[in-house]
């Protein structure tokens, strides 16, 4: 029994051109889609004839236009091309109308596909070779970025359910050198790498042997035992050689490619430089702003750090050295061959407490004359924020929490939830001064203060991958929240922290409800941020991850106009009308329109429908990756 047919029609036919220089010729076909396939046929005395070729829908990979050749007749007009494993077929439509419906209805049974293009080539494959980037293999990966796939991804990513995520699988992207190996229960792991043991350590970590997990002490910490029975507290994403690096200020963990651009033009020193991890694991990259013959402003060029065959290190073959760190002292006297030799040490180490070093040992109550407030940073949701001190060692942001301003009871049960969470883009809540007033919050202090003053102040200065860049982190955060099933409530610009690397971190989560402020009141008077607030939040009070995917957008709007009001024409009253009647956010002047998709969808009405924060994770990386240069 034959298939339903979707679409049927007479339509003109390039030849594939199996052979990179046979000619072109164009044959009029009877293209047939169905839900499984598009079959092209032989056409005559008004009925089909033989089917000289099919495509299976689940193989199709991209469907676009395709931009005209010079001198292209008016049959020829309508071009568009299906991209499909194993080949590449160019059609062409009668007219713009029917092209579109052939576009929308191909677009449609494809968007369950897995395998759809991110790039694609707008232009012909002629002669042998892509009209739009000279290269010459047909199945080469696209120059061009597919626009309609985020479209396409979004569309139907949104509407799956959000599988559980394991806890073993969390941990196992967290800390990527010791990896679980048990379901469910972190109790075994296998070692990635060697460490040799320093400090209160007892024993050697020997790559690829298993070890039992007997806690995780921090989110960079796990204390374990060997097969023997002895202990030892190993670093779960830290190499001994990354750990001697570590103590030299140039030394940059986590950071990236744009944040050290960043910070190099904020310098602004010719030979300013840093140390980085490189987007190529094991891989370490040495980025160093250089003026010489360029702008102003200069250019920030990027070294790989090699290794010769004898495990020894070098930025230029002739020099070569057994370490990283001598091969910097090096190259701080010398060029040779470096544009310009590394002048001056861009540090962003500043009296943290240290990842291995929990403020209190995880005590809940901290002992009040440990810390010592400074000089006041600004004013917050809860009251005052300083700069504070621990045990006369460490810097602390230390909130202070006014009587009355909050609800107690419920407000140190969500503060000690906050404590339990560890990720490297969440704001560390150390714990709580609670039995004078003011209650002190003593978190992790981030020096370059709020994301919303940041790109009011520092913005003309981001390029567009660093702004992508500064999403993502937060997307990054809100990611691992949505995992551990917790909603923040109020995912805004002002709610996030730029530390001393310039790695954007998350603030506040789950503390919304516990506050009054005017900004939190609709005229109909109840509590949220109406201006960062899904359509069910001000009609129905109903917070979820999906009502923080749009704060998200928002909040993803607040970056790419370098810190503007949202809607800010309009009071809340007028704000709840219009976005009920369909109104949305203008795309920013610095949003591509593949990353305002991005941001438009988190904003549909139906919040099954916005995609879920792993995913949006996922649109991020790919962008991310098809930004660099």
């Amino acid at each position: 029994m034959e298939k339903k047919i979707i679409l049927e029609e007479l339509l003109l036919k390039k030849s594939q051109q199996k052979r990179k220089m046979s000619p072109a010729n164009y044959k009029k076909r009877l293209f047939v889609l169905t839900k499984t396939s598009l079959s092209y046929y032989e056409y005559g005395k008004e009925k089909r004839g033989r089917k000289k070729g099919s495509i299976e829908i689940e193989k199709i990979r991209c469907v676009e236009t395709v931009n005209l050749e010079e001198s292209t007749p008016p049959a020829r007009q309508y071009p568009f091309q299906i991209v499909y494993k194993g080949g590449l077929l160019y059609v062409y439509a009668p007219d713009e109308e029917r092209r579109n419906k052939w576009l929308a209805a191909l677009h449609r049974e494809i968007k369950e596909n897995t395998n759809l293009l991110s790039k694609y080539h707008r232009r012909f494959f002629t002669n042998g070779r892509f009209l739009c980037c000279n290269q010459t293999c047909k199945a080469a990966p696209g120059c061009t970025t597919w626009e309609k796939y985020v479209t396409l991804c979004c569309t139907t990513l949104s509407v799956k359910p959000l599988p559980p995520v394991p806890q073993t699988l969390l941990r196992r992207r967290s800390l990527p050198q010791v990896v679980s190996s048990n379901k469910g229960i972190l109790n075994m792991a296998v070692a990635q790498c060697n460490y040799e043991p320093s400090g209160n350590s007892a024993i050697r970590v020997v790559k690829s042997n298993k070890y039992h997990v007997l806690q995780e002490e921090d989110f960079a910490w796990w204390k374990v035992r060997d097969l023997e029975g002895e202990n030892s507290s190993v670093d779960g994403h830290t190499s001994a050689e990354e750990q001697t690096m570590a103590q030299h200020d140039w030394y940059v963990a986590g950071i990236s490619r744009a944040q050290s651009e960043q910070l190099l033009h904020q310098k602004g020193k010719e030979g300013a430089f840093v140390v980085r991890k490189s987007s190529q694991a094991g891989i370490y990259t040495v980025s160093v702003l250089s003026k010489f013959h360029e702008s102003k402003k200069g250019t920030v060029k990027h070294y790989h750090v090699h290794k010769t065959p004898e495990n020894k290190y070098y930025l230029t073959e002739n020099h070569c050295f057994e370490t990283i760190p001598k091969l910097i002292n090096y190259h701080q006297h010398n060029s040779a061959g470096m544009v310009p030799r590394l002048r001056h040490v861009v540090s962003t180490q500043i009296n943290k407490v240290p990842a291995t070093a929990s403020l209190g040992n995880g005590i809940w109550e901290l002992k009040r004359e440990e810390i010592v407030p400074l000089r006041e940073l600004g004013s917050g949701q809860f009251g005052a924020v300083h700069l504070g001190k621990w045990k006369g060692l460490y810097d602390v942001a230390v909130k202070m929490i006014k009587e009355g301003v909050v609800s107690e009871d419920e407000f140190v049960e969500e503060a000690q939830t906050m404590m339990k969470l560890n990720h490297p883009k969440l704001v560390r809540l150390y714990g709580v001064c609670s039995k004078l007033y003011p209650i002190y919050l003593v978190m992790e202090y981030m020096p370059n203060g709020s994301l919303l003053s940041y790109l009011q102040i520092h913005g003309k200065e981001l390029q567009p991958l660093q702004l992508l860049e500064i999403c993502y982190d937060v997307c990054d955060a809100m990611a691992f929240l949505e995992s551990c099933q917790l909603i923040h409530r109020d995912l805004a610009a002002r709610n996030c922290l730029v530390d001393s690397n310039l790695t954007v971190k998350l603030s506040d989560f789950g503390m919304t409800k516990y506050v009054l402020d005017d900004l939190y009141v609709s005229s109909l008077g109840t509590k949220f941020p109406v201006k960062w607030s899904a359509p069910e939040v001000f009609h129905y009070t109903k917070f979820s991850s999906k009502s923080d995917v749009w704060a998200f957008g928002i909040l993803m709007w607040e970056v790419f106009t370098l810190g503007k009001q949202p809607y800010e024409l309009y009071d809340n009253m007028q704000v709840i009308e219009k976005v009920s009647q369909g109104y949305r956010l203008y795309r920013p002047q610095l949003v591509s329109d593949i990353t305002y998709q991005i941001m438009y969808n988190c904003w549909h009405e139906l919040p099954e429908k916005r995609p879920a924060f792993h995913q949006l994770l996922s649109f991020f990386e790919v962008l991310r990756e098809d930004s660099r240069p």
